[in-house]
């Protein structure tokens, strides 16, 4: 069941809404029985985290247009409660609702970086760059506590392994120190996403994200440490954010980027509702203009996952953005892609010896 019978203060959180997942038989309805006076204070939802063990950490895709084809995930859900987010459907597989309890409820997996090792040291294993951050956050504030993502990046520092970071959180320089050392090694690249300069904007959309003056000097941070960077202009919300695309990229560039990248806005599942109702909330003029781009982008529909064309649509307006792109980063001197990370310094950690296992 979601938890939309319970009234909560929702400061900082980019949903007002938590129904139930596309797999729960139950929902429930809110219903006023009088019993709760009008001056009774709301009690305020705070941030649940539960431990997960996991018996593998990293995931195999095989779509054919991302440029990864694994990735690692250290947690489920994110605080940063981004409300566009395209993973939050992905919170429906655990009993749970893409809405409040995707940013609410999170799951955190300790033990991944030993899961990790001992994946890495299989004999069938074949070394490729391994993302993280796609899905989920690495750096959302709960990794202040749990600090997996650092451990992660000591496992793979340590065997010379290739890691590719996507990231809106500051605490990654936290961790400039190991991401220092393995760029000297050709071993990592980071992307931070800009959707908007507009801090106001950016604070009603992504309620818990640094703001975003503060994610630009993230990009210069890393940037005179020698990481390469990546400015990311993701998502970009047709008639909203979309007009801020050369600026992004400018100052990306301003900052130290030294490539670039778009993607347009994706409402996968119970994202596009939750999305819609943010709209009808925050800019109610804007709604439908909004939603009437994206759908001439998708043949029609709120969203089409067809491969090559998912994460920017096509058409006129969608031809037209790539070529502003295209313009943007050939004027400012980015690149759309980096150098290939090195793959031949991996060397396997070593495999527990069975007779030791023993003892």
């Amino acid at each position: 069941m979601d938890r939309e019978d319970i009234r909560f203060k929702l400061a900082g959180r980019g949903t007002s809404s938590n129904h139930a997942g596309r797999f729960e038989r139950f929902s429930t309805t809110a219903i006023d029985d009088g019993w709760a006076g009008d001056d009774d204070p709301l009690p305020v939802l705070r941030t649940q985290v539960s431990v997960e063990i996991p018996r593998s950490v990293i995931s195999y895709n095989r779509s054919p247009d991302l440029p990864f084809d694994r990735s690692i995930n250290p947690y489920r859900g994110c605080e940063h409660g981004c409300v566009y987010c395209f993973a939050r459907p992905s919170h429906a597989y655990l009993g749970m609702s893409p809405g409040l309890d995707f940013e609410t409820r999170l799951i955190a997996r300790p033990d991944a970086p030993d899961v990790l090792r001992r994946e890495l040291a299989g004999k069938r294993y074949q070394v490729a760059p391994i993302a993280i951050g796609t899905n989920t956050d690495p750096y959302q504030p709960i990794e202040k506590d749990h600090q997996i993502m650092r451990r992660l990046l000591e496992v793979l520092s340590e065997v010379n392994h290739p890691v590719a970071i996507v990231t809106k959180g500051s605490l990654i320089e936290r961790d400039i120190d190991i991401l220092a050392d393995m760029a000297q090694r050709e071993l990592v690249r980071v992307g931070v996403s800009v959707t908007t300069l507009d801090a106001k904007l950016g604070r009603l959309m992504e309620p818990r994200v640094p703001a975003p003056k503060r994610r630009l000097q993230i990009i210069e941070r890393l940037a005179n440490a020698d990481i390469p960077v990546r400015v990311m202009a993701s998502p970009l919300v047709p008639a909203l954010t979309d007009p801020e695309l050369e600026a992004i990229l400018q100052a990306g560039r301003d900052a130290g980027a030294q490539s670039a990248s778009w993607i347009m806005l994706r409402l996968p599942r119970e994202v596009s509702m939750l999305m819609q109702d943010w709209l009808q909330q925050h800019y109610p003029d804007r709604a439908e203009r909004i939603m009437s781009r994206l759908r001439e982008m998708h043949g029609g529909k709120e969203y089409d996952a067809n491969w090559h064309t998912r994460m920017r649509g096509e058409g006129p307006y969608a031809q037209i953005i790539a070529q502003r792109f295209d313009l943007a980063v050939k004027r400012l001197g980015l690149s759309t892609l980096l150098p290939p990370m090195r793959c031949d310094l991996f060397r396997p950690p070593k495999r527990a010896s069975a007779q030791l296992d023993l003892f």
